[in-house]
């Protein structure tokens, strides 16, 4: 399960308010606690407005290199932005992300190409997110086929199938599944990943909805998530989950994790 870390992101007031007072201390510590946690990337979204983007994505590239060697998740909806940045990853990690969307991919594949860098590709297109398995699907094969265009092939993707919240659709995870099933009979070794918490927007307890969410896609066949590895109680739920489906031998990830402090209940 590869846990993509979500707290370095602009949209959130306090990391907001810290990229625009250049506060390296409290972003350092903010990629240095989610490493520690057990993030196996580090997402970086600037979420400002466009003309500061590509200077604020710049630094925080720069202040989470030099506080963790976890690699990077370089986050934007603008592929120029990406594209603008990109130069200073020190090493491979993820692109997040392209779509079926005109012109993201015809930057972002060039870009990567006959590197390591991976790539979450998000089922849309111009006509927006289908609300149907089938229509996602078939924007997962026109990602795959334009990707292996540029020799990348789809152990090096990612798909998220942008899963819709649950209060507007309450098919909306039955859905998701069925699309991570289909997608995974055509292309065995494509990941899918997925946020945790679009699925319980308009809801009471969405924490509660969101763990839900994690453990049943996990069981399902989710390969990753971009979610807070700092939540002791989502990872404990998620190492539980890896426990029961028997892919933690004699349980000593949630073992040592629990010795550690690193899950457990809130206090």
């Amino acid at each position: 399960m590869i846990i993509i870390g979500e707290k370095i992101n602009g949209s959130i007031p306090r990391v907001k308010r810290a990229i625009e007072e250049k506060d390296e201390v409290f972003i350092s510590n903010l990629a240095v606690r989610q490493a520690e946690a057990g993030a196996d990337y580090i997402d970086v979204c600037a979420g400002t407005v466009p003309e500061n983007e590509v200077e604020a994505l710049t630094w925080l590239i720069k202040i989470v290199q030099e506080a963790v060697e976890v690699p990077l998740c370089i986050d934007s909806p603008n592929h120029r932005a990406i594209e603008s940045v990109f130069k200073h990853a020190k090493a491979p990690g993820i692109i997040n992300s392209v779509s079926e969307e005109e012109g993201k991919g015809e930057i972002i594949y060039p870009m990567i190409q006959g590197t390591e860098w991976k790539v979450i590709a998000l089922t849309c297109d111009n006509s927006g997110i289908p609300s149907d398995v089938q229509g996602r699907v078939d924007i997962t094969k026109k990602i795959v086929e334009k990707a292996q265009g540029y020799n990348i092939t789809p152990d090096r993707i990612y798909i998220d199938p942008l899963v819709m919240a649950l209060s507007t659709d309450n098919n909306s995870f039955l859905k998701f599944v069925d699309t991570l099933a289909s997608i995974k009979k055509l292309y065995p070794t494509i990941s899918v990943t997925s946020g945790l918490s679009n699925i319980s927007y308009g809801m009471p307890l969405r924490k509660t909805i969101n763990q839900s969410f994690l453990t049943t896609a996990v069981y399902a066949g989710m390969d990753s998530a971009i979610m807070d590895p700092c939540n002791k109680e989502m990872m404990a739920a998620l190492l539980a989950t890896k426990a029961l489906l028997g892919l933690d031998k004699y349980c000593r990830n949630f073992t040592n994790a629990y010795r550690k402090g690193k899950i457990g209940p809130a206090k």
